[in-house]
């Protein structure tokens, strides 16, 4: 069975309203208890919570009993880590790590 164009086009103007509201939502939602300190709270400790978790998660499946044992992986987090102390920015932090750490794997 083909679908009409019209039905097409409104199918997707539909999926587009849902994501933009979905997406808007939180900003909404964050105007009333901007000031809030709960939410001060979470704005300061959650970017780094979020992080360790990710690298935790992230290098949890590397293997260190096999070659490359885990260098590769080491090596990006120790040149993101020293380029975030160093210029405290954080674009240059994650392409530096990613980059040290696909340069090392493509070679090792």
């Amino acid at each position: 069975m083909t679908e009409s164009p019209m039905r097409i086009l409104v199918v997707l103007l539909v999926i587009f309203a849902v994501t933009y509201l979905l997406r808007l939502a939180p900003f909404l939602a964050l105007r009333r208890v901007r000031s809030s300190p709960l939410v001060g709270y979470l704005g300061v400790t959650m970017p780094l919570g979020v992080m360790a978790i990710l690298v935790v998660y992230t290098l949890s499946s590397v293997d260190v009993t096999a070659a490359p044992y885990g260098l590769p992986e080491l090596a990006g987090v120790v040149v993101t880590a020293l380029l975030h102390v160093w210029r405290s920015n954080a674009l240059l932090s994650i392409v530096g790590g990613t980059g040290t750490y696909l340069a090392l794997a493509a070679v090792l």
